[in-house]
């Protein structure tokens, strides 16, 4: 490479992260620093990496959107039958990262995924874009296929079959809700001296908090 990527480092001053700024609930303070990326238009705030595990025990990662906090859950959505969804059929057990450049940050979350009821999946469903929604039933999601003409013959002969009509969401498409046990929230610091707090899930549903070495 012409770049000494080794040598590629900056320091992080934006500011530190102490125990009292802390709420004693960890999904309190996810969505404390949530809206602050919103709010200070961060690049993609609800991006969130989804980590799950293959049946040979192997990680695999992928960028999707946070679509909402409810019951105290991480939501996304997506196909069931993508390589995400047949793992975590396979085994619940995920993990979310979040990262955010502008702010330094960084939040890890560990726990398990269920899927939404249907009709959840389906009121989120019909909220979205109407190419979207086209998008979502002839997409076999994570599949092999001949070329890209091909998936977009399928788009617009389901555009002309639902012209004027409710799209349905297909059975294979929804929501994920991730029931969170283990959350680490991370601020970047000088000297790479970062600001680490860990949340872990007590038997009383309380949570611990802990602060981890950099």
């Amino acid at each position: 490479m012409k770049t000494e990527i080794a040598n590629i480092r900056r320091e992080y001053s934006k500011g530190g992260l102490k125990r009292s700024d802390l709420s004693d609930n960890p999904l309190i303070q996810f969505q404390q620093w949530l809206e602050e990326a919103i709010s200070l238009k961060v690049n993609e705030p609800t991006a969130v990496i989804v980590g799950t595990v293959s049946e040979e025990g192997k990680p695999s990662t992928r960028c999707v959107l946070l679509k909402e906090l409810r019951d105290e859950k991480f939501v996304f959505y997506t196909n069931y039958e993508s390589r995400k969804g047949q793992q975590l059929a396979n085994s619940p057990y995920i993990s979310l990262t979040f990262l955010w450049h502008e702010l330094e940050r960084q939040v890890h979350v560990e726990g398990i995924a269920a899927k939404l009821p249907a009709q959840v999946s389906d009121e989120y469903f019909r909220t979205r874009p109407y190419k979207s929604r086209i998008g979502a039933r002839i997409s076999p999601q994570s599949q092999p296929i001949a070329s890209r003409m091909d998936i977009i013959q399928a788009f617009l002969k389901e555009s002309i079959r639902y012209a004027g009509r409710e799209i349905e969401r297909p059975d294979n498409w929804g929501g994920y809700a991730v029931s969170p046990s283990r959350i680490e929230f991370w601020q970047g610091r000088e000297n790479r001296l970062h600001d680490r707090f860990l949340y872990t899930l007590q038997s009383d549903w309380s949570w611990k908090i802990e602060r981890l070495a950099p």
